[in-house]
């Protein structure tokens, strides 16, 4: 079944409905936008059921679908339009300039692609390991978020299977992070449902205009001539990816033992969760005892701000903290012993230390490189089970379940979801080579918490 390719029947590109004064004018970047431009693109989509009558015609239900998802894009996209532009630079020598944007007028906007795949559902979800198949679920496989020049910022495909359909979105990381991601795609669920109506208007409308600290130029002149300067792009490791799933009673259990163990209360259940992932996959990985070991952990910037931004802020504005020690400490202690070092440096990153990281950043701009950035000895914990992922229709139901593409994976890398279900339990997607993947399949501690 590995070799089974998903074949593409149609596109088009879908601009927003109508066109105000806003969408005419640069949107100019936010030093955390900018700082992803090495970075892949966003890759999230689900798995939904067919209804009956797609069995009986099956060529009038997609035709329908795909009708609809179009019209619901071209409303959606009203509210989220930076989507339905490009990159552009603006460059010269003298006096220098090295300026990124996004521009809408000349962009032929956001990508909907028609797409089939002779496989089942069983295939995907039944499997152990991800199948490498899904990968080709999304477009821009393995673009990074410069490619925006040239690429859409958005693009949906629609993949009919089988016996299921697939949609996936790949939207670029420089123009919004986990939070941006998600809010689009429930205002297009939102705008999908409610079709008929004469209103285009979403519960949670998006904030556009981007957020700069006082006294910073919104004008960002970067120091390069070209961007082969700051770019690169990354070819991970063989990797196997897993779904771990952890019930809300298992992580309540790891929640009152890292707090026993620190003789408090304060240790969340996330960071109680994390903490495990970090010993356990430490363990996978055989490290010396005298070798470093990162857990890092994606967090949101805008409570942290002051004032606090809105979650409904259109743009980059996540950072991350991190917990560091030795392997050989880490086993030694136990998990509340991680789990404080976790809970501290979530603790610590307040608004001071986040001014300090963009006025360094102002002093001195980096872009991040993945081959630099990440290797075989950290732990990166991303995305969030916070997020209304299974809340996500387009006249199908709830999704079965959910699937990444290729983007930003490696060895290390664990994204979090909600459980279909709700209730408090985590879907841990967890990113190994194969070794190390099935050393953490023998991890005692690892299994007995998941499911």
């Amino acid at each position: 079944m590995y070799c089974k390719t998903v074949k593409h029947i149609s596109e088009c590109f879908v601009k927003p409905q109508h066109v105000s004064e806003d969408m005419k004018q640069p949107l100019y970047l936010t030093s955390w936008d900018l700082i992803m431009l090495s970075i892949n693109y966003i890759q999230k989509g689900h798995l939904f059921t067919k209804p009956p009558e797609a069995d009986h015609q099956q060529e009038d239900f997609i035709e329908t679908l795909l009708d609809r998802l179009k019209r619901s894009l071209s409303l959606t996209l009203v509210h989220f339009y930076p989507l339905a532009g490009h990159l552009k630079t603006l460059k010269s020598e003298n006096p220098h300039s090295y300026v990124i944007f996004v521009d809408i007028k000349d962009s032929p906007g956001a990508r909907l692609i028609h797409a089939s795949l002779d496989m089942t559902v069983s295939d995907i979800v039944s499997a152990t390991y991800v199948p490498v198949v899904v990968q080709s679920l999304f477009d821009n496989d393995r673009a990074i978020n410069h490619d925006g020049h040239t690429k859409p910022l958005l693009s949906i495909q629609v993949t009919d299977l089988v016996d299921r359909i697939f949609i996936g979105c790949s939207m670029n990381h420089c123009l919004g992070d986990g939070a941006c991601y998600w809010n689009f795609l429930s205002g297009l669920s939102e705008i999908f449902q409610g079709q008929g109506k004469s209103s285009i208007s979403i519960s949670r409308p998006s904030i556009i205009k981007r957020w700069f600290p006082d006294g910073h130029d919104p004008f960002i002149n970067l120091p390069f001539t070209h961007h082969d300067e700051f770019l690169s792009r990354y070819e991970p490791p063989k990797l196997l990816e897993r779904y771990f799933n952890f019930t809300a009673e298992s992580i309540a259990r790891l929640k009152a033992k890292a707090n026993s163990d620190w003789n408090t209360d304060k240790i969340s259940s996330f960071q109680s969760l994390s903490a495990l992932v970090w010993r356990s996959m430490t363990r996978a990985r055989c490290l010396p005892n005298d070798e470093t070991t990162i857990c890092f952990l994606a967090i949101d910037n805008r409570s942290r701000l002051e004032p606090p931004l809105s979650q409904d802020y259109f743009g980059v504005c996540v950072g991350s903290v991190k917990g560091m020690t030795t392997a050989g400490e880490l086993l030694e202690h136990d998990l509340g012993w991680a789990a404080r070092k976790l809970h501290q440096a979530v603790v610590g990153h307040t608004y001071k230390t986040v001014i300090e990281f963009l006025d360094s950043w102002r002093k001195s701009p980096i872009i991040y490189n993945m081959d630099q950035m990440f290797n075989a000895r950290h732990v990166w914990i991303g995305s969030s089970p916070r997020f209304n992922k299974y809340g996500i229709e387009f006249g199908l139901g709830k999704a079965v379940t959910l699937r990444s593409g290729y983007s930003n994976k490696f060895s290390g890398k664990v994204s979090c979801y909600p459980e279909r279900e709700g209730g408090g339990s985590i879907d841990l997607e967890v990113c190994l080579p194969p070794e190390s993947m099935h050393a953490l399949e023998l991890d005692g501690e690892f299994m007995a918490a998941a499911s």
